[in-house]
């Protein structure tokens, strides 16, 4: 019975001498707490405070898409998988939580021919490639957006729709053409618009008709308007342009004075394409200091331009995106091989 009871005052003595030296209420404390209050021989309950990890989404964005001509004829030869021509990118997509595109072949078969001898429309089958890449925006205001006319264009986005795909920068009335497009990932709201210089000024919106949004010097102040009320709805606003010179390695005027009109709008990234080669990814400063993002030119993504090693070439754009704010970018070299797969350059 005294060792038993000279045992408890020697707890209790302790358990005085902790607290007046305050080391129960100390950084320590919930330690020795969690000792002395656990049961004989088992762990200690120790509870810590949780801390989420921010939330990272990657964002792909690339250029012109064309899925006609001589990228059906090698699918066709090669067994007419429509998911074969992005067999070798495939892994680098399933990382995305966004992936962005222009696509300038319409889906459909529907319409007939306007005349051009580059009038491109793909087999309807040829949206499983778009799907299996994981697209999910893709753009069509471009100048080929009407080579097989209206119908094979409403069509096309019909399809694009059905697939789960939003078509941006087009649509059956201007306010679906000139529309901002939505995406949520990873709690980050994603805006998109897009716009052609390139094609035919007959093409630009109307109240009640298919078409695209056209962007040239007389519009370029509505559209600036549009994009700064745009980026109060998005987080990260993304504008696309389809313009420049075709095979030109650096922008041209309008090219500089939209993108650096957008940024100092509000867009976050202006992503340009139709040049077919890649142009040059520059930071763009706004007046108060903080800075958007231009890629002038992303190069031919899928295409059957084998007529150079610069139009056998692209680029992806990889972004990160961090509590609302892009974290990084940068760019990934794509090559097409000679049968049209494309793939990361090594």
């Amino acid at each position: 019975m005294k060792i038993i009871f000279s045992f408890a005052l020697c707890c209790l003595a302790l358990l005085l001498l902790f607290s007046a030296f305050g080391i129960l209420s100390s950084g320590f404390g919930p330690n020795i707490q969690a000792l002395l209050t656990s049961p004989i021989g088992g762990p200690a309950a120790l509870h810590l405070p949780i801390t989420q990890a921010p939330q990272t989404a990657t964002l792909l964005f690339v250029g012109d898409i064309m899925l006609d001509r001589g990228v059906e004829f090698e699918i066709k030869k090669n067994g007419g998988d429509w998911t074969w021509p992005f067999h070798r990118i495939a892994d680098a997509f399933s990382e995305a939580d966004l992936a962005f595109g222009n696509l300038e072949s319409q889906i459909s078969d529907k319409g007939e021919n306007v005349g051009s001898m580059y009038s491109f429309r793909a087999d309807p089958r040829s949206i499983e490639g778009l799907v299996y890449t994981g697209f999910d925006v893709l753009s069509v205001a471009n100048n080929h957006s009407f080579d097989y006319g209206k119908e094979a264009f409403e069509d096309s986005l019909s399809r694009l729709k059905a697939a789960g795909i939003a078509p941006v920068g087009g649509g059956l009335s201007r306010e679906e053409a000139e529309g901002l497009v939505i995406r949520e990932v990873r709690g980050t709201k994603v805006g998109f618009l897009a716009y052609a210089n390139s094609g035919s000024p007959a093409w630009a919106a109307t109240e009640q008709s298919s078409s695209i949004a056209w962007a040239d010097l007389k519009t370029l102040p509505d559209i600036l308007q549009d994009i700064g009320k745009a980026k109060k709805l998005a987080d990260i606003l993304v504008v696309s342009l389809h313009a420049g010179e075709e095979y030109a390695p650096e922008p041209n005027e309008f090219q500089r004075r939209f993108s650096q009109g957008g940024i100092e709008a509000g867009a976050d990234l202006v992503v340009g394409h139709h040049s077919h080669v890649v142009q040059p990814l520059v930071p763009h400063a706004r007046k108060d200091g903080s800075h958007g993002w231009i890629a002038y030119g992303l190069g031919n993504f899928m295409f059957d331009q084998n007529i150079s090693e610069e139009t056998m070439r692209g680029a992806i754009l990889k972004m990160l995106v961090e509590n609302k704010k892009i974290k990084e970018i940068s760019l990934l070299p794509t090559r097409l091989t000679s049968s049209f797969q494309v793939q990361i350059e090594e």
